[in-house]
């Protein structure tokens, strides 16, 4: 196309496809109608050259940033890449045949190198130091599009993409002319070159002129629609209508039926929703089986609230063995308390969160449980003080952030993105879940998530908080009654699971250390075991008088008098990790034969005791019950998570997901991206360091099978322009001690706001192509290359991190007060330049 034409290729692309209608004249008149007589002429000469047909064989080998393979077409041979092979066929569809304008547009492919060299050059042309471009080309690949789970659109009817042109007269009996979109039996979208005279929600009136000759259209009466939404594109005007059904025309409808059935592969339907949703659940498939944090469902009866249901996958199973006492009985209602639950129903709906403290207490081979909330220590220091300084240094501490954020039953049901009408297969996989289901989850209100945020450096931190012994009675307040358990909660597991990330496994027992350097004798309780056995914690009754790296002796009374084929209590290990109290230990077993005994004792333990969280092999007590409780997890996620694919060597983020709750981070993150978007630069501004977390983090995620947690330290002051110096990131452990960490916050709170993520890295399993061949099979209909482009993105994903906001819990462990704390939190809306509320993010 030559360059006077060149400002009317938006036009041309209008005409390509009225190149052989009898129409194509008056189509012209009407989208060129503010163009000179002479350059329409020069416009319809070069629709009707593209038309031609074409004899020349495509040969992109060494032309384009792809693998070329051989493509047969009306025997003739290609060689073509796959993006190029997608525009062959879209232009084929349009042209009806190979044309010059299919041949020109596969030579103008996006990943050519002529065009890409072209596009650099004028990117030179447009000013900016080197510099400058090379440090904005880095920071893109850290912007990735924001995905709502499982929220995607669901069309009545297929869509079909047609360009035909349309009259619209408004109630007033003013009219406009355009150029329909694409159409449906149930919508039309219109594209207008000029202001519209129309409002949202008024009757329209619509003529189809250009398909006049084809259907015996009524002259004095449209079409009736509604007008619902109006957009504003590159100039452009977009109106999308609805049929009026109070309005009626059978025979347009007959009509227009046949005229999309017969047409749909010419024309091509419009898979946008489809695709849409394609990605939505790939997302889902990779976010919801790694997720940290444990779901539990809760009804609402009379006013009280009751939890009813957990989610459990291979991640947070960590958190429900944790409260299984030695009976394996799970009391996590310990934690999900009425009054905590109704502390965290009084708070804004958008902070409705708590963090809660706990330990385990083991007596005579029984489990028993403390916890307490945040919020229940303030009440009196002495309460904070001796519950957090005595309980941080027992090797059962936890720290858990429990959210509260709105659900309803509804959300159950995910039908797929297509009409019922392709097929009675679609129409099956479209129907709502049985009301036998829907009765069983019909009072649930309330989703709580519950997250492990426990760190090794923060239990250090709690360490420092000093207690009188004499005051240790006063632990009694928070003892959870052995003889009052809770309601039991019914656990269900996430189904397709592959690739299984192993995980710690709880072990409470009585153990006995023995250093051989002076054969003394430390007593204790081991507290889990992790993966094949190779690591174990423990908690000694006094500090441990060996070395770090030293080797013990760790002997296990209570297990030996159950087993007679190992020899458990002259077990080999090395210290690796002692607190500063050195009553916590994490041993890790002796290689070769001196740690033989260890690895094959706990290989055979957790083997034979797996089966305590796994699912039945048989139905669903209620089928269609883990996957509705999935679905409705997967559409409230409360913190952000974001997927990232392998490319060589490097891991880059590939989706964002949003979370209705943890507004600070989400703040963060889209402060310097476009709508839509995330920028997650700050998390990977390491990168040029020699072990930089995200990159050697998941290497290591790969080399033990466990998932892997960090803290990251934030220094946000959002009125700097410069991103670098707006966002201060530095990862905890990179810090030397905890005045330095202290420091730092300080210094934050003093530029702007402190926030403080937990961040957690996994591996993704394989994802249930089940859920996504209906559409998948749907797409390769009409575009198998795109198909096919969805499915290597699918297999591309190779990690999960998810981010989840501890700033409060930071502060709190660092001495900070509650008026400092809400100062913090307020300052995000007081110096941040808050482009949009994180509901519009989710609902965009």
């Amino acid at each position: 196309m030559n360059q006077d034409l060149q400002q009317y290729a938006d036009i041309i692309e209008q005409l390509k496809p009225m190149v052989n209608e009898p129409e194509f004249n008056r189509v012209l008149m009407q989208v060129g109608a503010n163009i000179p007589k002479e350059k329409r002429f020069l416009i319809k000469m070069e629709v009707k050259r593209l038309a031609k047909p074409c004899m020349r064989s495509i040969d992109l080998r060494g032309l384009v940033d792809g693998k070329c393979k051989l493509y047969e077409h009306d025997g003739r041979k290609h060689y073509m890449d796959d993006v190029a092979i997608e525009k062959f066929e879209e232009q084929i569809r349009v042209f009806g045949s190979y044309t010059f304008g299919v041949y020109e547009a596969v030579q103008n492919t996006e990943n050519n190198f002529r065009v890409l060299r072209e596009k650099a050059e004028k990117r030179e042309l447009s000013g900016g130091s080197a510099a400058e471009k090379k440090k904005a080309s880095i920071l893109e690949q850290f912007k990735v599009p924001i995905v709502n789970l499982l929220d995607y659109r669901q069309r009545n009817t297929e869509r079909m993409n047609f360009a035909v042109a349309v009259e619209l007269f408004n109630e007033s009996n003013q009219s406009i002319r355009g150029l329909s979109v694409d159409i449906s039996l149930e919508g039309l979208q219109v594209k207008l070159d000029k202001e519209s005279l129309f409002k949202k929600n008024e009757r329209v009136s619509v003529y189809f002129r250009g398909l006049e000759t084809e259907f015996a259209m009524d002259k004095k009466n449209g079409i009736a629609y509604k007008l619902v939404k109006i957009t504003r594109k590159n100039d452009l005007i977009y109106l999308a209508l609805q049929r009026d059904t109070a309005n009626p025309n059978t025979a347009f409808d007959k009509f227009l039926e046949s005229f999309i059935h017969g047409n749909k592969r010419r024309y091509k339907v419009n898979m946008a929703n489809t695709i849409e949703a394609i990605t939505s659940k790939t997302c889902e498939q990779y976010f919801s089986p790694r997720s940290p944090t444990l779901p539990v469902y809760i009804d609402e009866i009379k006013g009280q609230l009751i939890p009813r249901f957990a989610m459990v996958n291979e991640v947070n199973r960590e958190t429900v063995s944790y409260w299984q006492d030695e009976e394996d009985e799970c009391r996590i209602g310990f934690l999900l308390s009425k009054p905590r639950l109704q502390l965290l129903l009084k708070k804004p709906e958008a902070t409705r969160e708590i963090f809660i403290y706990s330990f385990t207490h083991l007596q005579n081979e029984k489990v028993y449980f403390y916890s307490a909330a945040y919020e229940e220590l303030e009440k009196k220091d002495v309460l904070k003080d001796v519950f957090l300084g005595f309980g941080s240094k027992k090797a059962s501490w936890r720290v858990f952030k429990v959210t509260l954020t709105d659900m309803s039953p509804e959300q159950a049901h995910v039908p797929t993105s297509i009409p019922d009408s392709v097929g009675t297969k679609i129409k099956r996989q479209n129907t709502p879940p049985a009301p036998r289901l829907m009765a069983k989850l019909q009072h649930l209100k309330y989703l709580a998530h519950v997250t492990d945020v426990t760190s090794v450096i923060g239990q250090q931190a709690y360490n420092s908080f000093t207690f009188n012994k004499d005051n240790l009675s006063h632990l009694r307040t928070f003892g959870h009654a052995r003889n009052k358990p809770p309601a039991p909660i019914s656990l269900s597991r996430f189904k397709y699971e592959e690739q299984r990330l192993e995980s710690r496994y709880r072990l409470r027992s009585q153990i006995e250390l023995t250093i051989p350097e002076d054969n003394s004798v430390h007593v204790g309780v081991s507290e889990d075991i992790s993966v094949h056995g190779l690591g174990l914690r423990i908690e000694l009754n006094k500090g441990y008088s060996g070395e770090l790296e030293g080797q013990v002796e760790v002997a296990f009374p209570r297990l030996q008098e159950i087993t007679k084929s190992f020899d458990v209590m002259h077990l080999r290990y090395l210290v690796v990790y002692h607190n500063v109290e050195k009553n916590i230990l994490h041993l890790k077993a002796m290689p070769g034969e001196q740690g033989k005994s260890a690895r094959a004792f706990f290989e055979e333990l957790i083997k034979k005791n797996k089966h305590s969280l796994q699912e039945d092999d048989g139905e669903e007590e209620i089928p269609g019950m883990g996957q509705a409780l999935r679905v409705i997890n997967a559409r409230n996620p409360t913190s952000l998570s974001f997927l990232m694919s392998k490319e060589g060597p490097r891991y880059t983020p590939e989706a964002g997901i949003i979370g209705r709750q943890d507004e600070r981070v989400s703040l963060l993150s889209t402060h310097y991206a476009e709508s839509r978007q995330v920028n997650l630069e700050y998390l990977f501004r390491d990168r040029k360091l020699d072990s930089p977390f995200m990159q050697s983090g998941i290497k290591q995620v790969k080399l033990e099978n466990m998932p892997l947690r960090q803290e990251l330290f934030v220094s946000f002051d959002p009125t700097q322009k410069d991103q670098r110096l707006a966002i201060i990131p530095r990862y905890s452990h990179r810090f030397e001690n905890n005045g330095q960490r202290k420091a730092f916050i300080d210094d934050a709170m003093a530029r702007g706001q402190f926030i403080a993520i937990h961040v957690m890295l996994t591996t993704t399993g394989k994802p249930d192509l089940s859920m996504l061949q209906t559409e998948i099979s749907y797409v390769s209909v009409y575009a198998i290359h795109r198909a096919k482009e969805l499915e290597q993105k699918l297999w591309s994903i190779a990690a999960c991190s998810h981010l989840i906001d501890v700033t409060d819990e930071v502060l709190i462990r660092y001495g900070f007060d509650q008026e400092a704390i809400k100062r913090n939190r307020d300052s995000s809306t007081e110096k941040a330049v808050v482009k949009t509320s994180i509901q519009a993010l989710l609902n965009a």
